[in-house]
């Protein structure tokens, strides 16, 4: 298993599509698994049925998070030798930010990487070439956008192989 936490995004088609276009020309995931925001990163020994119960625990009570992407960042991935492009929230990144350290609190605290800063996004590109990354960074934010959307459910995921399996998705409600 190698569970993580994801939010897929509602977004307005036109916002969807564009950031779609920019992943299917340079994201190698854009395959794998739509745009989304990762909540909760690798667990991969913890049981599934342990992950799931202490992901709804910690859950419980958590809203609908609404948000607005008006940014692209550049990232080194503490992973590999990429450099990713981000869209970071400016509404909602505190509430993505609490929902992610809630969610490490309790059995997953352990699992909590201090050594690396969460920042909420999603990402829309990822080379080794980081001169690639800036100029698709300056491109996107050479003129002004405000990509809104919602983030009304949270997918839990097992991720193995280059294949997403949902194991649950537990639905926030309207506040």
């Amino acid at each position: 298993m190698n569970l993580h936490v994801i939010a897929y995004p509602e977004l307005a088609p036109a916002d969807h599509d564009r950031i779609q276009q920019c992943r299917k020309e340079h994201n190698s995931l854009y395959t794998v698994i739509a745009p989304h925001f990762t909540v909760v990163f690798s667990v991969p020994d913890m049981s599934m049925s342990d992950f799931v119960g202490e992901i709804k625990k910690q859950v419980d009570g958590v809203t609908a998070i609404p948000f607005c992407l008006r940014c692209a960042v550049i990232n080194k991935d503490s992973f590999s030798n990429n450099y990713d492009a981000f869209l970071v929230p400016d509404e909602g990144f505190g509430r993505m930010s609490k929902l992610h350290d809630r969610l490490y609190s309790g059995k997953l605290s352990t699992y909590h990487r201090l050594d690396i800063s969460y920042i909420p996004h999603i990402s829309i590109a990822n080379s080794v070439d980081a001169s690639a990354i800036k100029n698709i960074v300056d491109e996107w934010n050479r003129r002004e956008f405000a990509i809104s959307g919602t983030i009304s459910a949270l997918d839990i995921i097992n991720y193995e192989n280059r294949v997403i399996t949902t194991v649950e998705k537990i639905e926030l409600p309207v506040k």
